[in-house]
């Protein structure tokens, strides 16, 4: 964790198999190591922390080292956001700071499910109305920061009901359809680099952003900034 934070280093939140086993294509896999690991609420030092909080805002980073859970990429659980009193759901700001990253979002509708390639340095946003997991879909570990509003709480009673995403990633790259889901549109793919309107530049670290006045608005009022599509 140092590697990539020089701040104050809190004891993560770590997610188990046996946490994870509602979602995994094979909840029977008798895998048993830790599988990530989540920094919350992160900031360099105390002038950064008072204008987090100050703006109702986190910076996380989680780590997910490289494993396959009999077959399947390791992955983070999944969950949607609630949305924001303005009626649009609560987005998020993504950052690779190593490795590489699948991010699989799928609208709440289902209507519309795409994978955003990413590696370092890349930025990625979960647009409102859009669940999503990330997948460590490489042998080298994946560290990623996010900026998010902390007036919510993550929601997660879908992806447990549903066993997971609309789609697994198997070994190899290989998409397999969930087959709890009814008939949902085939998988769109899209590069991170292809995506537009990210509030700063891919390579330049979001943590910069903390301090700005503006920029971040749009994670609390997503109401406020409906220009801004998030995905091609």
């Amino acid at each position: 964790m140092e590697e990539y934070w020089d701040g104050p280093v809190p004891n993560p939140d770590v997610r188990t198999v046996d946490g994870m086993r509602a979602v995994l294509a094979d909840p029977d896999c008798t895998a048993s190591a830790p599988l990530y690991f989540m920094y919350r609420n992160l900031a360099r030092n105390e002038d950064d922390h008072i204008w987090l909080s100050g703006h109702t805002l986190r910076y996380d980073i989680t780590v997910i080292p490289p494993c396959t859970l009999c077959g399947e990429y390791v992955k983070t659980k999944g969950h949607y956001h609630p949305d924001a009193p303005g009626g649009y759901g609560y987005p998020e700001l993504y950052q690779v700071l190593a490795g590489r990253a699948h991010f699989l979002l799928q609208k709440k509708d289902l209507s519309d499910i795409v994978v955003i390639s990413a590696d370092q340095g890349d930025v990625v946003p979960v647009p409102p109305g859009y669940g999503h997991v990330t997948i460590n879909p490489s042998d080298k570990k994946l560290v990623m920061a996010n900026l998010v509003s902390q007036a919510f709480f993550s929601e997660y009673t879908f992806y447990e009901k549903m066993h997971g995403a609309a789609y697994y990633e198997m070994k190899g790259e290989n998409w397999v359809k969930n087959v709890n889901y009814p008939p949902v549109p085939a998988l769109r793919f899209v590069a991170a680099d292809d995506i537009p309107d990210l509030r700063t530049e891919h390579g330049k670290p979001i943590y910069d952003l903390i301090g700005t006045e503006g920029k971040l608005d749009f994670l609390n009022y997503p109401e406020k900034f409906t220009e801004i599509s998030g995905l091609p």
